[in-house]
């Protein structure tokens, strides 16, 4: 018998911001769906940086958390020291059982943290990866290499996907006995009227609507995302893009499709997402690189296919044929299929197929469960003592 059985478990939950995107979405379901008598979580967050939307504010904003100022996204030896120090402060006074680090940063900086305070089970989740398209060759590697010495010291790895782990161990960052494939999970889409929809967010009722969510910055590519909607128009002249998101390139986005007048329609962050589905056709995603993106999965739940670039784990979400279309990261092929999904029928089944298996595959509740299988084997393991 552990002491599991006699008190809950506790987990330590650290992320370097919360900040809209994937990684706070997962972060907030699982401290909401891991409560309870059999689990006792705390999560540690840094401050949003300028430009980017703070998920707690826009989405959740009665989740708890604890702020460590310190913990954000730049990296500054003096501030990630004091960090550093304030999560082993953290984990005395907690006495947690598992340390769960999510993003870079809090990866290196929880998981010191929870070896030097002998932290019996110390996992991390990769929603991604940062080996290409983020730095120069240089920092690349030296990134791998410290990936690579904290996952000696890390019990378990999560990957968001197969194909993320794939490429993970490809770069020798821990064995395949540590990883364990978690896709994110979403929330049940509300069945809002599309015209009302339309009609909110200032969108026509009778032109194709392409809807992008997500966060403006250079992986991304917004750039390719606006060169492929000219491209659009020159078969639909009436398509309108709706960007939902803002992020550090903005500014330099509107610029690019002025030309483009009112084809494309800047709705910045929206707190209600279920309302941007509701408007949309399809859904489109033009990244460099990704982990396995949250927005094709609450595309999909919506019943909204998408046309997604074949990177990271995008394929795993998006059946190529089947609930959406997987393109190569050009504007031509991202125009061709957005064009192609105009087509009634097409849309219609794919957006059906793709609603239908986001059902069964993307829910919060299986998000859920895999994690609390993966903590069950980890803390199994671990003599009463060490609980």
């Amino acid at each position: 018998m552990t002491a599991a059985s006699t008190r809950p478990i506790r987990v330590l939950r650290i992320i370097a911001r919360m900040n809209v995107g994937g990684p706070a979405w997962q972060v907030s379901a699982l401290i909401r769906g891991l409560s309870g008598d059999r689990f006792e979580s705390l999560l540690v967050s840094g401050e949003v940086e300028d430009g980017e939307a703070d998920f707690i504010a826009l989405r959740d904003p009665e989740l708890p958390v604890m702020r460590i100022d310190q913990l954000g996204r730049s990296i500054r030896f003096g501030s990630d020291l004091r960090a550093f120090i304030a999560i082993r402060r953290i984990i005395k006074d907690f006495q947690p059982d598992i340390v769960h680090t999510h993003t870079a940063k809090s990866g290196l900086l929880g998981r010191l943290a929870a070896v030097s305070c002998r932290v019996p089970v110390r996992v991390h989740t990769f929603h991604g990866h940062l080996l290409q398209g983020y730095f120069g060759r240089v920092a690349s590697y030296v990134l791998v290499l410290v990936e690579r010495v904290l996952a000696r010291r890390t019990t378990a790895l999560v990957a968001v996907g197969y194909q993320v782990r794939d490429d993970l161990i490809g770069a020798k960052i821990g064995k395949s006995d540590q990883y364990t494939v978690i896709p994110p999970g979403v929330g049940p889409s509300k069945d809002l009227d599309k015209a009302e929809a339309r009609a909110v967010l200032g969108l026509p009722i009778d032109a194709p609507v392409v809807v992008f969510v997500g966060r403006l910055t250079a992986i991304k590519r917004p750039d390719r995302l606006i060169e492929a909607l000219e491209l659009v128009l020159n078969d639909r002249p009436d398509a309108v893009l709706a960007i939902a998101g803002e992020g550090e390139l903005l500014s330099s986005t509107r610029r690019l499709a002025e030309p483009l007048g009112s084809s494309i329609r800047f709705l910045g962050w929206q707190a209600d997402l279920n309302q941007v589905y509701a408007a949309a056709d399809c859904a489109v995603l033009t990244s460099d690189s990704e982990g396995t993106p949250i927005a094709l999965m609450e595309a999909a739940m919506a019943g909204v296919p998408s046309v997604t670039t074949d990177v990271g784990s995008a394929r795993e979400v998006v059946l190529n044929e089947v609930t959406g279309l997987v393109v190569a990261p050009e504007p031509v092929a991202i125009a061709d299929g957005l064009v192609r999904l105009f087509d009634d029928d097409l849309r219609k089944r794919l957006g059906e197929s793709a609603k239908n298996r986001a059902e069964r595959e993307f829910g919060m509740n299986r998000l859920v469960d895999d994690h609390l299988n993966l903590y069950g084997r980890l803390v199994a393991n671990i003599p009463t003592k060490n609980l």
